[in-house]
């Protein structure tokens, strides 16, 4: 059996089977990869800001995956290393889900330089999968340097995936006038760079239209600097090329003032808060009787004879008392 450290280090002279099996641990709920996986990413050098990550999210049947098979190509033609991390929603009834977004970026995932990975959310909500932080290290690691991200849906998602990635890419379908304006207005202030996408044909005509509309609204009343607005055609590569450049340099001229660095100090710090509270779940779950008294506090809630906030403080306050005692 491979340990974590032959595992980190197999990982970290690029050997893409290592990268899947260690994705494959960190995302496993088994106790004991659980523990395999934490000593693994002790073994993990400290990421550094010359990689880029971007979080691709945007209305549903708006391209993102055919659109990051297209960017993805632009990245490694200048010269990156690209790794993809797809998103799929799990069924909350089978615990199964689709993963097909690996089948509309072929092209992408032929190139030696890439390497695509389809991960169910489990159940997470904000659009991500549980382990996406720490996909990305494993990704950084094995000398990945430009990481997407794409979330499932639009609404919740640009949030949760902004708290992870230098970038937020936010695509729309070109000409969808009355889908935009109904968005709230946070979901587009979310977004770093902005992309219609489908601009292909007769549609590429009335695309500018929304385009110049939409600068336009950016500029009243923001409060951070403007997202920039670009045209695209994933199908047909129009602007695909521009929109690497756009998304790079933005990275670059993060990188050169400081504010990038002080973005991802933020986002380890709400993975901290995040991991704190995971692990005294865990341990609260590990104490002797848990399961019993997790049970017990379950159906005074059901029946209705103490509230869910009351009966989560009798659990915490009992396990404390254990404790001190």
């Amino acid at each position: 059996m491979t340990s974590s450290r032959e595992l980190a280090e197999a990982l970290k002279s690029g050997d893409r089977r290592a990268l899947a099996k260690a994705i494959t641990l960190i995302e496993s709920t088994r106790a004991a990869d659980r523990e395999a996986a934490r000593e693994l990413l002790r073994e993990l050098p400290e990421p550094s800001t010359a990689s880029l990550r971007i979080g691709v999210t945007g209305v549903p049947g708006a391209g993102k995956s055919t659109l990051i098979d297209a960017l993805g190509r632009a990245a490694i033609d200048a010269g990156r290393r690209v790794a993809v991390l797809a998103v799929d929603p799990t069924s909350r009834q089978s615990g199964g889900s689709v993963l097909g977004d690996k089948t509309r970026m072929s092209r992408l995932a032929a190139q030696g330089a890439a390497f695509v990975r389809p991960s169910p959310t489990l159940g997470v909500l904000g659009g991500t999968a549980a382990r996406t932080r720490e996909v990305i290290s494993l990704c950084e690691a094995a000398g990945y340097d430009a990481i997407f991200v794409e979330t499932v849906g639009v609404g919740q998602s640009e949030e949760h995936v902004a708290s992870m990635v230098d970038c937020v890419l936010l695509v729309l379908l070109a000409g969808a006038g009355d889908e935009i304006s109904a968005m709230k207005r946070g979901i587009l202030e979310a977004a770093d760079v902005i992309a219609f996408n489908k601009a292909d044909g007769e549609r590429a005509a009335f695309v500018e239209n929304d385009a110049a509309a939409m600068r336009a609204s950016l500029t009243l009343g923001h409060e951070r600097s403007v997202p920039s607005v670009r045209i695209v055609s994933a199908l047909e590569g129009t602007g695909v090329a521009d929109l690497w450049t756009v998304l790079a340099d933005r990275h670059r001229d993060a990188s050169a003032s400081g504010a990038l660095h002080e973005r991802r100090a933020r986002q380890r710090l709400e993975w901290f808060e995040t991991a704190l509270a995971e692990t005294l779940l865990e341990v609260f779950a590990q104490r002797p009787g848990a399961e019993s008294a997790h049970r017990a506090a379950a159906i005074s809630v059901t029946e209705g004879s103490a509230s869910p906030s009351e009966a989560a403080r009798r659990l915490v306050e009992g396990w404390l008392r254990e404790k001190s005692g």
